[in-house]
This record gives C-alpha cells, structure tokens and sequence, in this order.
C-alpha cells in the first residue's frame, strides 16, 4: 500500500519505477545519488564517467592538438615535427590495432591511464629541441606516444559508443567533443598570448611547452580516477555488455570475430583512414607556411572554437528523436558529402593562388607571411576557410563515432571497432606525415587529402544506407559476448513490487 514503512529494500537508490519493481543501484559510494543540473547522476554513471573522460583528453590529447594547430609542433622548421609525426602515428597505427583486445583485458582505467603519460613526454622533446637542437629525442617521443595515444583513444571511445544508451549516443559524443575541444582553444590562448607580438616566424616560446606539460601531466593522473566498465550503471539499471570471463585468448579471437561476423564493415576502413589525413595539410601546409607566429596561433584558437560549434549541432541532431535513426545515418552522410565539395571546393580556390613550397621554405627566402593586420583578402576569407576545416574535422568525427555506435551497443566490440578505427586513421596520418617530410607540394598534399576524403564516402556509403537500423536488439549484441540476458539487466526490488501487489 502506499503509505505503508517501506522496509530494509528500500535504502539502495531508485532509478524510476516500472510495471516489473522499482530499478536499484548496487549499494556503496559509486552509486549514490547526487544532482547535475535537473537530473540525478552517480560517480558509476555513464555521464560522470564520460565527463572525466573528456577531461583527461581535454588535457592530454587536447594541449597536444593545440601545440600541433600552431604548425611544426610550435617549431619554424617543421622538420623534427614531420618525423615524429611519422613515428607516432606509425606506432599508433600498430598498437592500435590491437588496442581493442588489450583495454578489454586491462579495463578502461589502467589503459588510459598509461596512454596519457607519452603526451607530457612529446611536449618535453619539443623544449629540450629549442634548447639542443635534439631530433632523436623528439621522434623517439613521437614514437612512444603513438604506444601511448593508442591506448588512449582506444579506451575512451569504449567509454563514448558502449555507456550510453541507443538515444543518447549523439550527445555523449558531442559532450565529449566540446569538452576535449576546448583543451585545444585553451591551450592555444598559451601560445596566443606569449607570441601576441611576435610579428615574424619564431619558435614559441619555453612557456608555452612548460604550460602544456604541466596540464598534461595533471591529465594522466586523473585517468586513475575512472571506474571499469563491469562497475558502470545506465540510467535504466542496466550494465554494459562486456566478456565475464576475458582471457588474451578469447580477446584475440574476439578481434578477428569484430571483422568476420561483420565483414561489411571493412566499408568504413577508408573513412577511418581519411579521419586524420586532413590535419596534415590544414596545420603544415597552410597555417604553418603561409601565416606568421601569431596569426598561426589565432587562426588555430578559431579552428578548434569551430570544432566545438560542430560538434554541438551533430551531436543533437543525430539524436533528434522525432525522425528515425536510420534516417538519421542517411541525411547525416549527405549532408558530409556536400560540405565535402563546399568547403573543400573553397580551399581549392585559395589553395590555386598560393606560392610553392619551394619559394616558403627556401633558406633565403624573402616571402612575407600574412599577418591578422592585412585583413581582407590575404587575412580574413583565409582564417574563415580554416575555421570551417574545423567545422568539417568535427562533424565527420562526430558522425564515424555515431555510425560505429549505431552498430552495436556491446562494450567488448566497441572496443574492437575503436582499435580499428584509431590504428587505420594512424596509419593514413603517418602516411600524409611522411609526405610532407619528403617536401611534397602543397598542391599535391591538398589534391590527395580531398580525393581521399570525398572516395572514402562513396566507398562507405552502402554500410550508412543499408545496414544502420533504428536499433540493435538486445540478444544480436549478447551475441558478441559470453553474457546472457540475466547478467545484464537492471536489480529490481521484488519487496516493493509485491507490497504494491497487496
């Protein structure tokens, strides 16, 4: 009855009630209650723990973005950059593959944890480089950050496609996207401000680099905070699909299973390797040759400014409830497909009137980089152009994340498709990288980046519009682990529901 004492049952937390009982947390401090604006959230939640998460790649991954958008790592020459570009994403490339398998055996927490030490380590060999000139040392800590950076990103995506439920996963990618974002706007007001009045082409200053170790640092620490996934709770009670009994052997094999029970994913590979190719022309080729220190650290402020704008306007509408998610997938693609030819048709009309790279880097070369006072035509429509390669680097983040989410809601083959999805994207980066080491032209450098990007669409296309459906049922993603039905669904209060009976 309604107004009988409620017994002993009655002390865990509810989540909301329903015909079959009331939903329970299991008892302890990670699944007790506190409010975040209107809504009831606990420490073992999918959004608290998407938040910290977003957090230590605000300072990791984030400060890393933002030395990288000022052009050669902070550096005039990009030489020593280029190199260890080439080195991480290489290693990244590798360990990413197989990072699905090793953040399944290890949890979430050891395996951010130690991806977020090789960023301070990077930052470092940038410092010393100013002082010694040491190019061993900077490729050496490219090539332990793509260890690092593959485990990272490996974890973090688990977190971002498996925690939230089917309706949600737009949002939770864009919460994240915002908040990792503006570790690169913030890291690059840094550099803003101690190059303000550096109206030439200058190293930045030791500051900068002691700034962003500093933050990273404080990012790697706070990975130890998190919680595994076998601890998270969702807001229906319900817990994350994952192997009860892992052991290398069955991750492994789960790896292979990701590809062979699905084979048509493989569509997306180009996607994934186009991912990260772009950033390569964007930051060397065009802010770091053709814009002064300054400049370069303004137009790279805006750039991730309009990453965030992107990531909140996809983010919500491949959540907008009132129109399928199938639909969703398919204007989505569209709509990529046609900024595509916008924005990158726009490049191409600034990209056809610019000099040689041999005339930008020739050792007694006079040319003049633009400076934020010449506005107009030489300052102004190019710093729109580069927010708006912001804007497109986002939005087609933000939809391959949805589209791996949209296929399964298992965390153990998230994993998977995340380790896919950063050791492809790492290995089409480590290819751009070493392209514009060998001093490839930037009109070549920019006619491959948007070929690759506009065939990698036609190719992944018939995965957008034949197999992304409006949900995964619960026994086709119960398929990809040794759990059941039992093991996962939500505690209910049978004491409760039979006093209601009475």
């Amino acid at each position: 009855m309604a107004d009988e004492k409620q017994g002993p049952a009655m002390e865990a937390p509810e989540l909301e009630s329903h015909a079959a009982g009331p939903i329970q947390r299991p008892p302890g401090w990670m699944y007790k209650g506190f409010k975040l604006g209107r809504k009831e959230v606990w420490y073992a939640s999918p959004i608290i723990q998407l938040l910290m998460v977003a957090m230590v790649c605000f300072m990791c991954p984030g400060m890393y973005n933002a030395l990288g958008g000022l052009g050669g790592g902070g550096q005039v020459d990009a030489t020593a950059q280029n190199d260890a570009s080439t080195a991480l994403y290489s290693t990244f490339a590798v360990v990413g593959f197989f990072s699905g398998t090793i953040a399944n055996m290890l949890g979430v927490r050891a395996t951010m944890a130690f991806g977020g030490l090789g960023y301070c380590i990077y930052t470092a060999s940038f410092l010393c480089y100013n002082h010694t000139q040491n190019h061993g040392f900077v490729v050496f800590a490219g090539a332990f950050l793509g260890v690092c950076a593959g485990l990272l990103w490996t974890a973090q995506g688990t977190i971002m496609m498996s925690y939230p439920e089917e309706d949600k996963k737009g949002r939770y990618i864009s919460y994240f996207w915002i908040i990792f974002n503006m570790g690169a706007v913030i890291g690059s007001l840094v550099p803003l401000g101690q190059n303000v009045n550096a109206t030439g082409a200058t190293n930045v200053t030791d500051g900068t680099y002691v700034g962003f170790m500093v933050l990273m640092i404080i990012g790697a620490v706070l990975s130890l905070a998190l919680c595994n996934a076998d601890r998270v709770r969702r807001d229906d009670g319900s817990k994350v699909i994952l192997m009860k009994n892992p052991s290398w052997k069955t991750e492994i094999i789960g790896l292979f299973e990701t590809i062979t029970s699905s084979p048509w994913v493989v569509l997306l590979f180009p996607m994934f390797f186009a991912s990260n190719v772009f950033y390569t022309y964007q930051m060397n080729d065009m802010n770091g040759a053709h814009f002064n220190t300054r400049t370069r650290t303004l137009n790279n402020l805006l750039y991730w400014v309009a990453q965030i704008i992107a990531a909140v306007i996809f983010g919500y509408a491949l959540d907008f409830p009132n129109v399928r998610r199938s639909v969703r997938a398919k204007v989505s693609f569209v709509v990529l497909f046609v900024f595509s030819f916008a924005i990158w048709g726009g490049g191409y009309a600034w990209q056809k009137k610019q000099v040689s790279r041999e005339v930008v880097e020739a050792k007694d070369s006079t040319y003049r980089r633009v400076d934020w006072t010449d506005g107009g035509e030489l300052f102004v429509g190019p710093l729109f152009l580069y927010m708006f390669y912001g804007f497109y680097d986002a939005a087609w983040q933000t939809c391959i994340y949805w589209y791996m989410g949209a296929l399964s809601n298992s965390g153990r083959k998230a994993a998977n498709l995340t380790g896919f999805y950063k050791g492809i994207q790492s290995a089409g980066a480590a290819v751009f990288w070493r392209l514009d080491g060998l001093k490839t032209p930037f009109d070549t450098m920019f006619g491959a980046t948007w070929g690759l990007v506009a065939g990698a669409l036609v190719i992944a296309a018939p995965v957008i519009f034949l197999r992304i459906q409006d949900t995964v049922s619960l026994e086709e993603d119960l398929k990809f682990s040794d759990e059941t039905v039992e093991d996962i669904k939500p505690a209910r209060d049978v004491t409760v529901l039979n006093k209601d009976v009475v």
